[in-house]
Formats: C-alpha cells, structure tokens, sequence
C-alpha cells in the first residue's frame, strides 16, 4: 500500500459538482492498494500517519501530530500511485490491486481513521474527483507498506 501525505490547512473533494468531503487544518492522504495488500498494511500505514511529527509545535519545529493538533484527515483513493512508468511512455498499472479487493481496503482504511480521529473522511471510490487543497509548508510525504515491514 502507498500512500502520499499532505499537511493542508484545508481540503476539499468533489464529484460531479458535489461536494463529498471537506476538512480544515489536517493530512490530505492519496492511498493506492497494491496486489496482495491486506488489512496490515492499512493498520501500519494509518498508525504512521497519524503519529508523523509533522506539525510545528510552538518554536516552529515538526514536532506535533495529527492527533497532538487535534487536525482533520481527509483520504483519496489513487490507484495510480502504483504506476510503474519505467517502459515506455505509457504508465503500467498491472500492480494495482483488483477493483472490489481495493474497494475493501480502502473502506476499511477509512473506518479505521474514523476511529482515531475526530474528523476523518474520504472521497468516493473509482470516481472521477476533483481535489483542492491548500498545502501547507509544503509539507509532502511518501509511505509505502512494504517498505517498512
């Protein structure tokens, strides 16, 4: 599983002119499920979230998390995180886990958040979204599960 981590003040995802979540200051979180990604990799993956001390505390240092800021997680399903683009100028997506499997992992990603924070939302699965966000630092991060097993 991968995922890229942004630190914004705010965040919204639409689909179709509707808009589908929202947050303010938090994580917006693009997630991507590879073949043969189980619930594990979503548990570790959501506890390292969480716990990133990617927020300044008051001398301006990243020392604070999610959960110490009491901030929003906003979670965007994007299988194309797991595009392999090193033939050719087409990218490959054969890694990319099946679409009802990721559609599992992602809800319970999701449900997960939900449970550990506050206000923890995500996008709309194989949809066509729109993002805005409004980063802030910036502040970008990459994870991937099965590099830190």
């Amino acid at each position: 599983m991968r995922v890229v981590v942004q630190r914004v003040d705010r965040a919204v995802v639409g689909v179709e002119q509707r808009e589908i979540s929202k947050i303010g200051k938090g994580l917006l979180v693009f997630l991507g499920v590879e073949k043969g990604d189980h619930q594990q990799d979503a548990d570790y993956l959501l506890e390292k979230i969480i716990t990133l001390r990617i927020f300044e505390d008051s001398e301006g240092k990243m020392n604070l998390s999610l959960l110490d800021v009491a901030g929003e997680m906003l979670i965007v399903s994007q299988f194309t995180l797991l595009g392999d683009c090193r033939k050719g100028r087409r990218p490959s997506f054969v890694r990319a886990e099946a679409q009802e499997e990721a559609r599992k992992l992602y809800h319970y990603f999701i449900v997960q958040g939900q449970q550990r924070i506050k206000r923890a939302w995500g996008g709309e699965f194989q949809a066509m979204m729109k993002i805005e966000s409004v980063n802030d630092g910036p502040v970008t991060i990459l994870l991937d599960s099965r590099k830190n097993f």
